[in-house]
């Protein structure tokens, strides 16, 4: 299996470690069964020694086999951490066109129920492991006692395991169809979790909701599980009773077609008894192990950027003078909107505004300007100079942004990951009216439950916080009581500009654009400044020129 191979790689000499300690713990049990043969079935030794001999040995078996147990265990747990880790990061690396494509509901399935599928399957890998070869292990002793008994009892053992990997190869399909059921019910939960308050008020919409959404997903989910488990525990019985009957047949054989004696056909069926719990927790822990296969085929299939350990560190551009937007251009994979060709030259300490109606490409010029898109065509130049395609955080690092879907760290951060600076801080807490309402401890915000206004404002104090040169602003004044905006408007970006911040402001508040120094405006995916007449339109009513 893929997985298994990729523990390989990563865990080669630790795997082998384990293997060696399972080996030895198959090697000690087998031996535990010859003692019990030799010593006290086929010549009964009555010495005083033989009891503690045999109590030594089941020590010594409890030690062995549990310290194979846990190591492999500990193995899994170490990769799993490690699968963990890689993927968080990979999401981190990825370009958030991709994530925004796959979206959080199956990101976090991949994150909660594909990495604890993983973490099952190598909690039970010890038992499938052992299971294995304690299998080869006495099938090589039993050949010793009797080959033509062996023979039968093989294939008699060949069968039963054939009917359970049919039964298994059920359980995989139930699984696989149960994963993709899983990423549906995971967006019924967001839904119903991030719509709780339009649900509320609209309950025939939560009907709606519950009984054509939720409902028919729980019920493929709960028809797929039982499946599963149905094909699982045939599996499990199936494999109980072919062993009990091989006793049967052990026994057959030796006394009605005198192929061995009473003692071989004792110790046959004493190794059949020690082998049945190991296969049974075998067969049993294979379904949860093909579930993990299934798991780690779906975080495959994200397509997320590849591995890197390390977080590069930017280059910074301290005295870059213009941005401009050279022929760029960009469309969605999944409809027929684009973007551009877009000209646009930003000269350092610029306040500009962008209007423009719903759906227009206002927000996908921001996430162009600040390089979380990357356009299909065009040229992004710094001082006349193209940015590196390989490198874009060096010129994200120009960027600090409040968004609409604005999340809240709880850690202000300076220039570098560094801590903010204290006097910045407290001063724009004080031009944020928020001295009073937030709690700060070494850095770190206490209080995130807050209203909507003021989560905007706490996200502007840690954008500001970065000290990076440019701050872009997406409709940040529209959560905003009017005494506020009013003073966002007239107070702090000219206190911005003061300190050098070249802000690009998404914004429809058209009492307060002659305070801009350009005006731009988005329509059908097309930039224009507005100038003169247009401009002055725009002022008088922005509201007009969005329909």
């Amino acid at each position: 299996m893929e997985l298994l191979i990729l523990v390989w790689r990563q865990y080669r000499w630790p795997f082998i470690s384990v293997m060696a300690l399972s080996l030895a713990s198959a090697a000690l049990g087998i031996g535990l069964i010859a003692f019990i043969n030799q010593r006290l079935i086929e010549t009964v030794d009555t010495t005083v020694m033989v009891l503690p001999e045999f109590l030594g040995l089941l020590l010594l078996l409890m030690v062995v086999t549990l310290g194979s147990q846990l190591a492999l265990t500990a193995l899994g747990h170490h990769f799993v951490y490690r699968l963990r880790s890689e993927f968080i990061k990979r999401i981190l690396d990825t370009h958030v066109e991709r994530i925004e494509q796959l979206g959080s509901a199956s990101l976090l399935a991949g994150l909660t129920s594909d990495i604890r599928n993983i973490t099952i399957a190598f909690v039970r890998l010890p038992e499938l492991v052992q299971g294995i070869i304690l299998t080869v292990g006495s099938a090589a002793y039993l050949a010793m006692l009797s080959t033509k008994m062996l023979l039968v009892t093989a294939i008699w053992m060949a069968v039963t395991i054939w009917g359970g990997f049919v039964l298994v190869a059920r359980v995989y399909q139930h699984m696989a169809t149960l994963r993709e059921t899983e990423d549906k019910l995971y967006n019924d939960y967001q839904t119903v979790l991030e719509g709780r308050k339009e649900l509320t008020l609209n309950r025939e919409r939560a009907e709606q909701i519950f009984q054509q959404c939720y409902i028919p997903d729980a019920k493929e989910y709960r028809h797929h599980i039982i499946r599963a488990d149905t094909f699982h525990l045939s599996a499990v019985n199936w494999s109980n009773i072919m062993m009990l009957g091989a006793i049967g047949l052990v026994f057959w054989m030796a006394n009605s077609l005198g192929w061995a004696d009473t003692n071989v056909a004792a110790t046959y069926s004493l190794t059949l008894l020690f082998l049945r719990t190991p296969l049974l927790s075998a067969v049993g822990a294979l379904p949860t192990l093909l579930t993990a296969q299934v798991a780690f085929n779906k975080l495959n299939k994200f397509a997320l950027a590849p591995y890197k350990p390390d977080f590069p560190q930017p280059k910074a551009f301290p005295d870059w003078k213009t941005l401009e937007l050279r022929n760029v251009v960009f469309h969605y994979q999944d409809n027929a909107f684009s973007v551009g060709p877009i000209n646009l030259t930003i000269h350092r300490g610029e306040l500009l505004f962008l209007i423009g109606g719903n759906g227009s490409g206002k927000s996908t010029l921001a996430m162009l300007l600040t390089g979380l898109y990357q356009p299909q065509s065009g040229t992004i130049l710094l001082d006349g100079q193209p940015i590196a395609a390989g490198q874009p955080e060096d010129y994200r690092k120009l960027f600090s942004a409040v968004f609409t879907d604005v999340w809240l760290f709880d850690r202000l951060l300076g220039p570098q990951g560094k801590p903010a600076n204290p006097a910045l801080v407290e001063k724009w807490l004080e031009h944020l009216k928020m001295t009073h309402k937030l709690e700060l401890n070494d850095g770190r915000i206490l209080n995130l439950k807050l209203s909507k206004g003021q989560k905007k404002r706490i996200a502007l104090l840690l954008a500001l916080a970065e000290e990076r040169d440019i701050i872009l602003l997406d409709e940040w004044a529209a959560d905003q009581d009017p005494h506020f905006r009013r003073e966002f408007y007239q107070v702090l970006l000219p206190l911005m500009q003061e300190m050098g911040k070249t802000i690009f402001a998404i914004s429809h508040d058209d009492h307060y654009f002659i305070h801009a120094d350009r005006l731009l405006e988005m329509r059908n995916g097309q930039l224009t400044e507005l100038t003169g007449d247009e401009r002055d339109a725009a002022s008088r009513d922005a509201v007009a020129r969005t329909a």
